[in-house]
């Protein structure tokens, strides 16, 4: 029988969470029985919902520290509290760093590392006030922590957030837990963007031991569980969710070695 996490009432914020990783990450918290505000730039069609619960939306640029107040206010007038942030918002283009401009790589690590940064500094201010204190979850990648070419300023801003992660625990600490998720290959509306048709899709899944990418829903019950009391001694970690991550590619060379060598 699953563990079903219930956070019913709590007041969750998801940055980013209208789509892709994000809207799983709403999903999973609104069936947790929590109260989710959305944020971005462009208002979705319809909010993200799950069952007969839907999220709300609030406009915001999070690279824009003054829209990141307004943002914080306005949760504080409509729910009157603060719980939870799950800091979503990211993400970058293909682009090799000697063919991408300065400003290229200034925006992608503002993204993906300042940003987190500005909202989780304006989340905590609320959350010290707070007798139950809050968490927050960073949705980090493994990109941080492994050689990542084409989306180098993307995987150096995740090993910052990472780190500022662990930091950020220290000293925030009691009152706010912190905690990332190390996130894999996860299948989302755009995946044929990155893999092509499903053979492809199929074909790069098989290359992790889980045999397929990750669902966005599975990342978000992640989030929950770090939200949760279930976590409550767990803070300054960093998840990995990447479903048994990458073989080293020297096995697969010494595998066809092998193969060769053995008799037909």
């Amino acid at each position: 029988m699953a563990l079903e996490l219930r956070l019913d009432g709590a007041v969750v914020l998801v940055t980013g969470g209208v789509r892709g990783v994000g809207a799983g990450v709403t999903r999973s918290f609104l069936r947790a029985g929590a109260e989710v505000v959305t944020c971005a730039r462009t208002e979705p069609e319809r909010p993200v919902r799950d069952g007969g619960r839907a999220s709300t939306f609030i406009s915001c640029d999070v690279r824009d520290a003054g829209e990141v107040d307004a943002l914080f206010e306005e949760i504080l007038r409509r729910h009157g509290r603060l719980d939870v942030v799950v800091n979503n918002a990211g993400g970058a283009p293909y682009a090799e760093v000697a063919n991408a401009s300065p400003r290229f790589h200034e925006k992608v690590i503002g993204l993906n590392l300042v940003a987190p940064l500005t909202v989780a500094r304006a989340a905590n201010a609320i959350m010290q006030r707070q007798e139950t204190g809050g968490a927050i979850v960073n949705i980090s990648s493994v990109s941080g922590t492994r050689p990542s070419p084409g989306t180098a300023s993307y995987g150096a801003a995740k090993a910052g957030l990472d780190n500022l992660t662990a930091t950020l625990a220290v000293e925030w600490a009691p009152k706010v837990r912190v905690n990332a998720l190390d996130v894999g290959m996860v299948r989302t509306e755009h995946t044929h963007l990155h893999y092509g048709d499903e053979a492809g899709i199929a074909a790069v899944g098989a290359t992790v031991p889980l045999g397929r990418l990750a669902e966005p829903d599975e990342i978000g019950s992640c989030a929950v569980f770090l939200a949760s009391p279930l976590a409550s001694y767990v803070s300054g970690a960093c998840l990995a969710v990447h479903g048994g991550g990458e073989a080293p590619a020297f096995l697969a060379a010494s595998n066809s070695q092998t193969e060769r060598k053995e008799p037909v």
